[in-house]
């Protein structure tokens, strides 16, 4: 895929590459930002209360609406920064994460635990970073 081709992942030398993220990931291209996604589904209701696994499910399908509306894929994404409540709910948002990303070629990632998001009944908010090529 041209995309992926365009995208470099480096391992630094001395630094223990990551479980499931990129430590670099460099490219051309034009920068796409696309805002924290939460559980919210089409409907604009909460979908799966205190459900990690159903939350990160439709924060990524959110974030997979959203690059297609910008003609580009998980294939683009070059860095996700999770903000979760709990970290505890990580191991469920890394196999749903899992379902759309390149395992072998993941995307740079930040994970940091907050207070609270938006709403109390927020678990956890995905942004992400891409790289469209020059004809996207």
């Amino acid at each position: 895929m041209a995309a992926q081709q365009r995208l470099t992942h480096i391992q630094p030398e001395d630094v223990t590459p990551g479980p499931g993220y990129s430590h670099v990931v460099t490219g051309t291209g034009r920068l796409v930002a696309v805002s924290g996604q939460v559980a919210i589904g089409e409907d604009g209701q909460l979908v799966g209360p205190g459900d990690p696994s159903a939350q990160a499910r439709q924060v990524f399908e959110n974030l997979r609406r959203c690059l297609a509306a910008a003609g580009l894929s998980f294939n683009e994404v070059i860095k996700l920064t999770y903000y979760v409540t709990d970290v505890a709910h990580l191991p469920a948002v890394r196999a749903v994460r899992d379902e759309f990303i390149d395992t072998d070629r993941p995307p740079a990632s930040t994970a940091v635990q907050v207070v609270a998001l938006v709403r109390p009944e927020f678990l956890l908010e995905v942004e992400a970073f891409a790289l469209a090529g020059d004809g996207q």
